[in-house]
């Protein structure tokens, strides 16, 4: 049962039950919708409130929106690190950051259509927090490539930049059709980037180990 379910119209909750039920409700009308097609009255008809309750807690729909994209936004950077740390061998590393996007554009709230498809991307605090992101993400790739490679740091990060660029793409492209079962589409963009990674000098300590 949803958070909205959860909650009936004039049903008091704690204020961050309902923020939470506000907060979904709107998820999925700006996932549907888009930000500029997405009306209040349908926001509150969905969290089985009135308006004068989700004015209480979000002044307006632009308060909405930016809460979500704060959310997730913060959440896929903390999800590609925790794929980073799920293993010490840099090749599954890197499938497991892929397989992070993957994840994300499959999930059930339709999150990344707010992150990498908005209609408010002209809205600088959107840009800021979605730049910022990207940023984040490339960050931890990067990294691992720094690890595994005799690279230095700035030529790293590009590659982490493309990595999270190619990555995000395909796995959107790969939403729309699905020819490709999910699992072979992670394997075919890993293994391109793993491969090219694989032309760059070792690491003198990977070399040696």
């Amino acid at each position: 049962m949803s958070v909205a379910d959860a909650g009936t119209r004039g049903g008091r909750l704690p204020r961050s039950a309902r923020r939470a039920q506000l907060l979904e409700a709107a998820q999925s009308v700006f996932a549907e919708s888009g930000y500029h097609a997405a009306a209040m009255d349908e926001i509150a008809d969905r969290a089985h409130v009135s308006k004068p309750v989700l004015y209480q807690h979000f002044p307006g729909k632009l308060d909405l929106y930016l809460a979500l994209i704060e959310q997730h936004t913060a959440e896929l950077p903390e999800l590609v690190r925790q794929a980073m740390a799920s293993t010490s061998d840099n090749q599954e590393r890197v499938a497991a950051a892929v397989a992070t996007f993957f994840s994300f554009v499959e999930r059930e709230d339709a999150a990344f259509r707010l992150v990498f498809e908005s209609d408010l991307l002209g809205e600088p605090e959107v840009a800021r927090r979605v730049d910022k992101m990207s940023a984040e993400c490339a960050d931890a790739v990067a990294k691992v490539i720094q690890e595994d490679t005799d690279l230095p740091p700035e030529k790293a990060l590009l590659l982490g930049i493309a990595t999270v660029g190619m990555s995000h793409t395909v796995a959107r492209s790969w939403m729309q059709s699905r020819t490709v079962p999910r699992k072979e589409a992670e394997t075919l963009v890993s293994s391109l980037v793993w491969r090219g990674l694989a032309g760059f000098p070792l690491h003198p300590d990977q070399a040696d180990g």
